[in-house]
């Protein structure tokens, strides 16, 4: 039987009003709390991390699942392109040149999109471009993101002459445009490989990052938690990965998102100015390069691989605006 417990005035010292001599059902409170725990799920103030929060807010944005689901079938498409297409994308057969009728490459598998001059397979040679693409973005988006993100902590949490050096530096940079950099520094390699392509795109790349980084961490540096380690002995090592760039990292993770598709656009546009990859590299900017005087003749050539160009782009800036929308809680 549930117990119940009168509380005196000498039980309870300095009580409010009507708490002394009050009598208080143990049971109803328990049941209460109880019934308050079981549709929590847990502890009613048990602390989400940031990872769980976003998450939590991701699930319920149907644009963040469209983009999702673009982008997982685009990675697949790159590391097993055979699942989609069974024709070697270099084989050349000039009888069908800039045929533009789906032909059957073997059974069950057909050219969807006609072929190019040389008589290669359209469809094959947009499957197998999206390898080189996507591993140009995904590789300078890692790369600038550690460089700039390191520095812009470094210049952030310091402060001081070394952000004065550092910011001065990323400014000298940051008047040098994206593709003229590339493109000039790029000039110097005779053989462009995605290596090539990614470290001329990384080095003019990551100066936003930076400053993203930069910004983060000056507001969090100032954060009561950040006081109370520093006034517990922590070091500046441990203050830095341990309290700081978990709390700044959400920025940085947007910004790098949304500038993926950038820097995707960027190889495409460097490989269709010639300066980019280089045949027999197979990209799609190498295919719109070599498909823009057929336009009029033969649209198909041109117009395939710019639209999954377009629509892997279109995938990472969605994404990038959920991931935003459910890391900044002013946009909730």
């Amino acid at each position: 039987m549930p117990e119940k417990i009168t509380v005196t005035p000498s039980s309870v010292a300095g009580a409010g009003p009507g708490v002394a001599g009050d009598s208080v059902d143990l049971s109803t409170t328990s049941i209460a709390a109880a019934s308050e725990l079981a549709s929590a799920g847990g502890p009613a103030n048990k602390p989400r991390s940031l990872g769980q929060d976003a998450w939590r807010e991701l699930r319920g944005r149907p644009m963040f699942w469209i983009a999702g689901a673009l982008l997982v079938l685009l990675i697949v498409m790159a590391i097993v392109p055979s699942l989609f297409t069974g024709a070697d994308p270099d084989h050349a057969d000039l009888r069908n040149h800039y045929l533009g009728e789906p032909q059957w490459s073997h059974l069950f598998q057909v050219d969807w999109f006609g072929y190019n001059k040389q008589g290669q397979s359209v469809w094959a040679r947009t499957v197998y471009g999206a390898r080189a693409s996507i591993i140009v973005g995904v590789c300078v988006t890692f790369a600038v993101t550690v460089f700039g993100g390191l520095l812009g902590m470094l210049a952030g949490y310091f402060g001081g002459w070394a952000d004065a050096l550092l910011s001065r530096i990323t400014d000298v940079f940051f008047g040098i445009p994206l593709l003229l950099g590339a493109l000039v520094l790029l000039q110097a390699f005779t053989n462009r490989t995605v290596w090539t392509v990614t470290l001329g795109l990384s080095v003019f790349g990551w100066m936003q990052l930076a400053r993203v980084m930069r910004g983060a961490v000056i507001t969090q540096k100032q954060s009561d938690f950040v006081t109370a380690a520093r006034a517990l002995g922590a070091g500046h090592t441990r203050i830095l990965f341990k309290h700081i760039l978990p709390n700044a990292i959400g920025p940085v993770i947007v910004v790098a998102t949304i500038a993926l598709a950038g820097y995707i656009s960027a190889e495409a546009t460097l490989s269709y100015l010639g300066i980019g990859l280089q045949p027999p590299a197979i990209s799609w900017g190498v295919d719109i390069s070599a498909a823009k005087d057929v336009l009029r003749d033969a649209p198909h050539v041109l117009l395939i691989p710019s639209a999954f160009l377009s629509i892997t782009v279109l995938a990472f800036i969605l994404l990038g605006d959920a991931v935003r929308d459910a890391l900044d809680p002013k946009l909730r």
